[in-house]
């Protein structure tokens, strides 16, 4: 038997607008900060361990911008999924404690997160939308009841 079950299924980005804008930002500046330090050195005459360690940095940096744009949370019967790189999935039956945590003064930067407490482990879920924080917030009150 589940202790919780939301009444709905709720999906929305894991990111806010705030901290996409913040991602871009960061990523153009590190992108141009690469560009300026490939122009000023000669990274051809480098050795292959160089090439590639520029090449991995860079790609990883691209890869993680993708999914931070594109990442989504999704609360349903099953449980709490989040789609990146790697998916993070946990399921009703296995949740033993939720709880909202979060940045004092940068909430508009950083919302709250939902951190998932299962046996020995812990998963972080983040909201990007007012429904999935607001979805955040039942579950979180509904675990801290259940003490």
């Amino acid at each position: 038997m589940n202790f919780y079950k939301p009444e709905k299924t709720i999906s929305g980005p894991a990111y806010g607008k705030g901290f996409k804008l913040f991602a871009t930002v960061m990523t153009i500046g590190l992108f141009a900060y690469g560009a300026s330090i490939a122009l000023r050195f000669p990274l051809l005459q480098y050795g292959v361990g160089v090439k590639a360690l520029v090449f991995g940095a860079a790609l990883m940096l691209a890869i993680s911008y993708y999914w931070f744009l594109r990442a989504r949370t999704t609360i349903d019967a099953a449980g709490i999924h989040q789609t990146w790189l790697f998916d993070k999935k946990v399921e009703w039956r296995d949740v033993r404690g939720a709880k909202m945590i979060g940045i004092p003064y940068l909430s508009w930067l950083f919302p709250p997160r939902m951190v998932v407490r299962t046996g020995n482990s812990f998963t972080t879920f983040n909201g990007g939308s007012r429904e999935v924080l607001i979805e955040f917030a039942k579950i979180s009150l509904a675990f801290q009841m259940k003490r």
